[in-house]
């Protein structure tokens, strides 16, 4: 039996999510090979080209015509025109969330994904961690699901946060609904069913509270926030139904595993054709729901 040739995957982004995750996932990876780096900054992608043994390119579309597939590790509303382009060069896409911050932005992403037949997979890190997939298929197969609550609460923005990604525009701008909000859908969502309900409030700082009612007929409370103090930082997620009470497991390893299991996802989607259920799809759903939550806290204020 002949052994595939590895999927020639290049890098878009320099940052510090895709210097400690994306590029030593990818360089790791036995089924890719790490065919170069793009980044806004050409000297930034030049180091991470020399650290991983890879080329930097001035141009990205010049990388997609070097590779089968792309890893984005930008801003949403960078990555989403460059995912269009990368998949029209018929690049396989894996996405990180959100894949846009507008429902507009993401659909063109999801469409030109599948107008040109190439797989997609957005890196919702939670649905990628040891544990939790297999977690979900449980509680989702499970159903009879009463209501759920989710907390997601991050020390990003407190005074003594050292974090280096603090100092994201984006983040700053779009705050924990954006950047945590598509963690707590991509576990509600394939257990408790689809949005059809939701309000929004403000809390301090960037915090934000959602009441989501599902298709399933459950109902759902989400906290999020990116600067509550260190010392009540914590991610939990909790379903109540007819099965009884479940929690997220605790544990989910380095992130670069995570990664790494996203990029198996991809490698299979690829190989069957058979679309993902962190498609670029239900990325643009979650990035539907995020807009209307945001929608909703701008007529409250």
């Amino acid at each position: 039996m002949t052994t595939p040739a590895p999927l020639r995957i290049g890098l878009l982004g320099t940052g510090p999510w895709a210097a400690r995750t994306h590029a030593p996932a990818l360089a790791a990876h036995p089924g890719v090979r790490l065919q170069g780096v793009w980044g806004r900054r050409p000297e930034a992608a030049e180091a991470l080209a020399r650290t991983h043994a890879t080329t930097a390119y001035a141009d990205p579309d010049a990388l997609f015509a070097a590779c089968d597939a792309v890893a984005v590790a930008l801003p949403p509303d960078v990555q989403a025109p460059l995912a269009v382009r990368a998949a029209q060069a018929g690049c396989h896409l894996l996405l990180d969330k959100p894949v846009a911050t507008t429902p507009g932005g993401a659909r063109e992403v999801a469409d030109a994904a599948e107008a040109a037949g190439v797989a997609s997979v957005v890196f919702f890190t939670l649905r990628f961690a040891a544990g939790v997939a297999p977690w979900v298929a449980e509680q989702a197969a499970a159903g009879g699901w009463f209501t759920a609550r989710a907390h997601w609460l991050g020390a990003l923005f407190s005074p003594d946060s050292d974090s280096p990604y603090a100092a994201s525009p984006w983040r700053g701008e779009k705050g924990a609904l954006w950047d945590v909000g598509p963690h707590a859908l991509s576990v509600l969502l394939p257990t408790l069913g689809d949005v059809t309900h939701l309000t929004a409030a403000a809390g301090p700082g960037d915090t934000v509270h959602l009441t989501l009612r599902h298709a399933s007929g459950a109902s759902s409370v989400t906290t999020l926030s990116l600067s509550a103090p260190q010392e009540a930082a914590g991610v939990s997620i909790e379903l109540r139904g007819t099965d009884g009470v479940h929690e997220l497991p605790a544990e989910w390893g380095p992130a670069t595993d995570s990664f790494g299991t996203a990029t198996d996802a991809l490698l299979e989607a690829v190989r069957t054709g058979a679309p993902h259920p962190c498609d670029a799809r239900f990325g643009q759903r979650v990035t539907e729901i995020l807009a209307r939550a945001e929608a909703a806290l701008s007529a409250a204020s």
